[in-house]
């Protein structure tokens, strides 16, 4: 097996891997989509970690989908064989191109916050009736831990100073009208203090 077809099979498996994260952001940005008219207390999500070098790779993988795709134009094929050779040839640098150009940007539009439904932790949507514990971590900015009463799964908030208060009675109200069931969550109860403390 020949050094282009050993690159060309690793490239083939970095496209389907990077489809699936494509799919997976597709899908929560649909998700967002149909629920951000239900928001309550929102704030932009933070930018990730290296955030300008991925919209670099974007830029550079771009570039290099545009090249591919003129290099697959020799000998003037037809359009069926030219989509053909470029879709086989340049799968992998599509993907990855559509990740960091397209659905890494878009996906940081997602406001973290609560909504009618449920939290929007900083790694996913989480219903209200899923809660099964609510704890606060001293930081800076405070960071709500909500853990999940279906599985083991906790998952975290950072909240902006400016919104705390208003989060912590939103979500008293939630645990006092029942809509978070916090004494059905794991862990040990005895009863003998309320709910809405945790806030």
């Amino acid at each position: 097996m020949t050094v282009n077809a050993v690159l060309g099979q690793i490239l083939l498996l970095f496209g389907a891997g990077f489809l699936v994260a494509n799919l997976r952001l597709a899908l929560e940005l649909a998700r967002w989509g149909k629920r951000r008219r239900t928001a309550l207390i929102t704030w932009p999500a933070p930018k990730p970690p290296l955030f300008a070098m991925s919209l670099g790779i974007g830029v550079m993988l771009g570039l290099l989908v545009l090249l591919k795709a003129y290099l697959a134009l020799r000998g003037d094929p037809p359009l069926l064989e030219w989509f053909k050779r470029f879709a086989s040839d340049a799968f992998g640098e599509l993907m990855m191109f559509v990740y960091f150009g397209y659905m890494l940007p878009f996906s940081t539009r997602i406001t973290r916050g609560l909504y009618a439904d449920g939290i929007w932790t900083d790694s996913g949507f989480m219903p209200y009736d899923q809660v099964g514990g609510i704890s606060w971590r001293a930081a800076e900015p405070p960071t709500l831990v909500v853990i999940s009463r279906l599985k083991s799964q906790a998952r975290r908030l950072l909240v902006p100073t400016a919104a705390l208060g208003e989060v912590r009675r939103h979500l008293r109200d939630k645990i006092t009208a029942h809509a978070i069931e916090i004494d059905a969550g794991p862990g040990l109860h005895l009863g003998a203090r309320d709910a809405r403390d945790s806030v």
